[in-house]
């Protein structure tokens, strides 16, 4: 396998494009040394984009996955996944000679920025819908198109006043920002914890936390996706659909208003 990847969007969600290696071709993808692409996780979708060769030719990336060992568990690399048949023809090196891709080679990784955005438009406006609803959250999906939560609850919600509390929050430009804790602060506040479904990453000893709120906290909760760095970034959200998923689940829908 290729080795660990630097992951160069967690500690700025803005950069939209890197110089990176080839560290490794796989089944899984294509494998570098660092990278700006996002991988699954966390309720967000990977990132899509293209990698682009010395000679200028692209290699579009349909999706980002963190990679797996031979055990089915996640390691440090981030795979980059091209459509199937140009994945089989870079294992199979079927392509022309001076548009193969090895290990060793530079490319340009570059992301769909707009797709990006809207990801990261939306998972800083669920954040603000877990402070209007302070329940526990048991399911998530952020899309470039809508994101969802299902909350653990039994009460009714209401659509127009979630959607009244949120352009409220956004227009009242709360700064977003990145920081961290020690794995023994978290476990001293476990209602820093809402995700049921989930957990944070353990083992490097902190957790990566997102702070929404200076003088006023909006939130602040262990989080590995990428975020605006101002609420006021978000725009129009509005809550699309309020859901009874089950007797204890309630399910809201987040879209953006035309």
């Amino acid at each position: 396998m290729g080795g660990m990847t630097q992951d160069l969007f967690r500690q700025d969600a803005y950069l939209t494009e890197c110089t990176a290696t080839v560290t490794a071709i796989t089944p899984q993808g294509i494998v570098l040394d660092r990278t700006v692409f996002y991988p699954l996780g966390g309720g967000q979708a990977g990132d899509a984009g293209v990698l682009i060769r010395a000679d200028g030719s692209e290699i579009v990336i349909t999706d980002t996955r963190k990679g797996k060992s031979e055990d089915g568990s996640f390691n440090d690399e981030i795979t980059h996944l091209p459509p199937s048949d140009v994945l089989n023809q870079l294992l199979n090196q079927e392509q022309p000679s001076g548009a193969r891709l090895a290990a060793g080679d530079t490319v340009t990784a570059r992301i769909d920025w707009a797709r990006r955005h809207s990801l990261m438009r939306f998972h800083t406006a669920t954040h603000l819908l877990c402070h209007l609803v302070p329940q526990l959250v048991n399911g998530c999906s952020i899309t470039p198109d809508y994101a969802r939560l299902d909350f653990n609850m039994t009460d009714a919600l209401d659509k127009e006043l979630l959607s009244a509390g949120i352009a409220q929050l956004v227009a009242g430009a709360h700064p977003v920002t990145v920081g961290d804790i020690t794995d023994a602060e978290l476990d001293a506040r476990p209602e820093l914890v809402k995700s049921m479904s989930v957990q944070p990453p353990r083992g490097s000893g902190k957790v990566r936390m997102i702070r929404i709120g200076t003088e006023e906290m909006i939130d602040f909760q262990p989080c590995g996706g990428t975020h605006v760095a101002n609420t006021v970034e978000i725009g129009p959200a509005i809550v699309t659909k309020i859901e009874k998923k089950s007797a204890s689940t309630r399910r809201v829908v987040l879209g953006f208003a035309p």
